[in-house]
């Protein structure tokens, strides 16, 4: 990844850090990354689907 993403945890995550998901929003997508595995891989998804995932979530 050529530019530096911030990553964020939810608030909803708990002390211990296990299993969590971190996300960062970039020009063109929101990536997604286990918190576990920083270095793993990074799933990037336009923003459009990022939005279309949490609201089906939150249903």
């Amino acid at each position: 990844m050529s530019t530096e993403l911030t990553w964020f945890k939810s608030s909803y995550s708990g002390g211990d850090g296990d299993a969590c998901l971190e996300v960062a929003s970039g020009p063109d997508a929101v990536h997604v990354r286990d918190s576990k595995v920083q270095d793993g891989p990074v799933l990037a998804l336009a923003p459009e689907s990022w939005t279309a995932l949490t609201g089906w979530l939150a249903r």
